[in-house]
Parts: C-alpha cells; structure tokens; sequence
C-alpha cells in the first residue's frame, strides 16, 4: 500500500512537473520572440543612427556652401554698389567734356569691347568717323568736338561698365 501511495504522489509530482515545463517553455519561447524584436529594433535603429549621421553631413556641407553664396552674395552686392556709383558718375564725366570741349581731342585708343557688347562697336566706328570730320575750321567744329568727347566719355563708362561685369561674373561663378 505504501508502494501505490509513493508511485500515486510519484505521478502527481510528474504531472506538476509537466505543466511547468510546458509553461516554462511557453515563457522562453514568448522570451525568444521578443529577444527577435529587440534585435530587429536594434538593427533599425543602428540604420536609422546611420541615416542620421548622413543626414548631418550634408547639412554641414549646405550650411558651408550657404556661407559661400552669403559670402558672394555680399561681394556682389559690394560690386553692384560700385557698379551704381560709375553709372552715376558716367553723366558727371560726359557733362563737362560738353562744357568745355578740347580744340581737337586726342584719337581715344582702340579698346576691344566685349564681342556681345555689338552697340559698343558702332559707338566706336561712329566715334571714329566724327573724329575724321572734326576740322578745326569747320564753322560747327566745336559742336562736333563737344559731340566727339561726350561720346568717347559714354564709351570709357560703358567700357568700365563691362569690365567690372565681366568680373563680377567671374567672381560669382569661379567655384
């Protein structure tokens, strides 16, 4: 009798047993499912920190470049101010070449204007021939003298005009 008691509380024991191994094994599964998500969590916040990381790069290098620009922008404006002042002064020079015309102004040099710049080229042809018809005896030579410096005063400004353009270009461009 004792024997059946022992082999009855035997089978309770295993019974018991048996349920905590299955439940065991339903926590370590449940255990190894979110260890799976965590490792997943990790790897995507590691890309993410990566994506990141990226994401601060390129924003050091637009905020580099944007003080470059500032830097050209203020430059340019810089240009344009002095650009401003010439053209102003352009009519300043011109008025008294009207005032007090030169008995017979001096060939002004051959300057190459820019190959764009086509009306700079007439300018310079029409200022030519004026200077071939300027004669000192002519009855209306001081209107053509005075015609004649205005002219070759407007062509310098211009000329000026586009050779701070022309760098003003080269500055802003050059990278």
């Amino acid at each position: 009798m004792t024997g059946m008691i022992l082999d009855g509380v035997l089978m309770l024991l295993l019974v018991a047993a048996l349920g905590y191994g299955v439940r065991l094994e339903r926590k370590l599964t449940a255990l190894r499912e979110g260890q799976q998500a965590f490792a997943s969590a990790v790897t995507e916040l590691n890309a993410a920190a990566g994506r990141a990381e990226a994401a601060l790069a390129s924003l050091r290098a637009s905020g580099q470049e944007t003080d470059l620009l500032h830097d050209r922008i203020v430059k340019a404006r810089e240009v344009k101010a002095q650009l401003e002042a010439l053209i102003a002064r352009g009519p300043a020079v011109a008025a008294p070449a009207r005032e007090a015309p030169p008995a017979r102004p001096a060939a002004p040099a051959p300057v190459a204007p820019a190959p764009e710049d086509d009306r700079a080229l007439r300018m310079a042809a029409l200022a030519e021939r004026i200077q071939g018809m300027a004669a000192p005896k002519a009855p209306g030579g001081s209107n053509v003298a005075a015609i004649l410096g205005a002219m070759t005063a407007n062509q310098s400004a211009k000329q000026s005009l586009n050779r701070a353009r022309r760098s003003l270009d080269e500055d802003l461009f050059a990278a």
